[in-house]
């Protein structure tokens, strides 16, 4: 078996760096003050030589303290984003759940976006038809699934979004920190589908502060820290030494 068909992601010496502009004038007043030394910058090196490589059917958990790279990371394995150098090979199709609502039009029902979305995600439209009532039916929105989604709140929106991004059928499943927007009913339905993704054999990815859920969900785990990997392996050492160094 290739190393591309027997890893579903390939991280492989990946950097990125980030320009942080200082001296940031926010008033006229700075402006002027500030004229000629605006717009000074520098490079932070967010992620420095990462090295990961993850198999298919393995859930894994990337946890840190803020600003330690972990969602750099993730959205990097989505492509949203490219490393500054390096490579990272994904094998297979891939959703993601890495910002609330991204691709939702404001202005467009729930249904409507539920197409947009799904579209996005690589279904055609006689595949979303097929799929429609199940992604309805596990948002629980009711007849609000036909209102203006610039009228969802926060927690309905992460209802519609990760029930479409559950229901495309893709191999790898990429998420951030939203399941901890909404309702503790919905979170506990959300790990429940997560268990049954894990259970088919889907390969996962997710941010998380959560060192139960993370417990409870992954065989591994891997901590980054000041945008290197501090630690990766079995998920309760890893979360034991996190939990420890943070305390």
């Amino acid at each position: 078996m290739s190393e591309s068909n027997e890893y579903k992601i390939i991280v492989d010496n990946v950097y990125k760096t980030f320009n942080v502009y200082l001296d940031k004038a926010n008033t006229i007043k700075e402006k002027l003050l500030f004229l000629f030394s605006r717009n000074k910058k520098e490079k932070r090196e967010v992620l420095k030589g990462i090295n990961l490589k993850i198999k298919q059917g393995e859930v894994v958990a990337l946890i840190g303290t803020n600003g330690s790279g972990k969602s750099t990371l993730l959205k990097l394995m989505t492509q949203i984003i490219y490393p500054n150098k390096g490579k990272i090979t994904t094998n297979g199709k891939l959703t993601s759940l890495l910002e609330l609502g991204a691709g939702f039009h404001p202005d467009f029902s729930g249904r409507e976006n539920i197409y947009f979305n799904a579209s996005i995600f690589g279904l055609t439209k006689k595949e979303i038809d097929k799929r429609i009532d199940d992604i309805i039916e596990f948002s629980e929105l009711g007849q609000y699934i036909d209102n203006p989604v610039r009228t969802y709140s926060s927690g309905m929106y992460m209802r519609l979004a990760f029930s479409v991004a559950i229901n495309v059928d893709a191999d790898i499943l990429l998420i951030d920190e939203i399941l901890s927007v909404g309702d503790e009913h919905f979170q506990n339905k959300c790990y429940n589908k997560m268990r049954e993704l894990k259970e088919q054999g889907k390969t996962m990815v997710f941010v998380t502060h959560n060192m139960s859920a993370v417990k409870e969900l992954c065989d591994r785990t891997v901590w980054l820290y000041n945008g290197i990997i501090k630690m990766d392996g079995n998920t309760n050492e890893v979360v034991d030494a996190y939990v420890e160094a943070t305390k």
